[in-house]
């Protein structure tokens, strides 16, 4: 049980890494520093959209439309931060 607690953090740790691993890839293509014709850098897009895209974009639905900024990534990493910080809380000192 110890195990699968730590799996699931480290897990969550993994996917807040892509979260902000695809926020900054976004940025540079949209600066020009980086250009999607190469296709590992395409590879990289895709692979961090394709693991992103289906929880920003529910948590896009509840947000307000704020132009060109884009929140959500910001509110994936706070959920991300609270059941992290719940499962340290409330489900560790069961298991321990």
């Amino acid at each position: 049980m110890i195990a699968i607690f730590y799996l699931v953090l480290q897990l969550l740790k993994l996917y807040s890494y892509v979260v902000i691993a695809n926020v900054i890839i976004s940025w540079l293509i949209a600066f020009n520093i980086l250009n999607t014709q190469n296709r590992f850098v395409y590879l990289i897009l895709d692979f961090t959209y394709r693991l992103t895209e289906p929880f920003l974009n529910r948590i896009r639905r509840f947000l307000p439309n704020l132009g060109t900024l884009d929140i959500s990534p910001i509110i994936l990493l706070l959920l991300i931060w609270f059941i992290e910080m719940c499962m340290k809380l409330y489900i560790a000192p069961m298991i321990f």
